[in-house]
């Protein structure tokens, strides 16, 4: 069940509002971004100068520093898994033209860890963080269909089969079908099920005894017709990746 930290929440929200506005901001146009009182945000946003995450870019106008970014590099630079399997979902990324992801499941969802977005000028954008239903999430299906089976029968009459598009597979039953032929073929398929006009492949595959799960996503009319090439070049790179970072 997913849990938070009101605090957590607001002070990740505070650094997202800059973001979407792209400007500095005013203590009430924080507040107003991050739906709080601006009498309580007042302390988060001290808290967040003091600790040198935010600064007065102009007169009660506020803006992140360079602080956020360096822990972010830093922090990203020593990923254990990520700085080992971008060549590789790079090469596909480049084979395929089409927009690569790496997720992992997250309580009832996955979280994308790295989004390598395709080489067309329209193609399927999404960012790393993002969060997206297990149930009509190409990697979503994959990590289902590595479950043991057991534990998939628990499993999916508790979930929240919302649906999403018109598309989306909102029955147990329907689901249970779908994963068992993701199984057989050994990828995963989702058709404008989680956006309404977005085609994704995808594979389940473990890293340091951890699963992962891989899509290649793009429009539905230039996946339709490449699903089996497009499919075949999943299935090596994950071979490939389990190979190289084998310890």
């Amino acid at each position: 069940m997913k849990t938070s930290v009101k605090s957590a929440d607001r002070a990740l929200d505070v650094f997202e509002a800059f973001r979407l506005r792209q400007r500095p901001l005013s203590l009430s146009e924080i507040a107003e971004a991050i739906g709080a009182p601006a009498s309580s945000c007042h302390g988060l946003i001290r808290t967040l100068e003091s600790r040198g995450y935010l600064y007065e870019a102009a007169r009660r106008l506020l803006y992140p520093t360079r602080r956020l970014y360096d822990v972010a590099r830093d922090i990203m630079a020593h990923d254990p898994v990520l700085e080992r399997v971008e060549p590789e979902l790079a090469r596909l990324r480049d084979a395929t033209r089409e927009t690569v992801i790496i997720g992992k499941r997250q309580d009832d969802g996955i979280v994308y860890l790295d989004v390598l977005e395709g080489l067309h000028t329209i193609r399927y954008s999404a960012a790393p963080g993002e969060v997206k239903p297990l149930h009509s999430s190409a990697i979503g299906k994959a990590m289902l269909g590595s479950l043991p089976e057991d534990e998939l029968e628990r499993l999916l009459p508790r979930l929240d089969l919302a649906r999403v598009t018109e598309n989306t597979l909102t029955t147990a039953n329907r689901l249970a079908m779908d994963i068992a032929a993701g199984r057989e073929r050994g990828y995963f398929v989702t058709h404008g099920e989680n956006v309404t006009d977005v085609m994704a492949v995808a594979a389940n595959l473990v890293l340091n005894d951890e699963p992962y799960g891989i899509a290649v996503a793009g429009p539905v009319q230039r996946m339709a017709p490449m699903l089996a090439e497009h499919s075949e070049r999943l299935g090596k790179t994950c071979r490939a990746l389990v190979e190289a970072v084998s310890p």
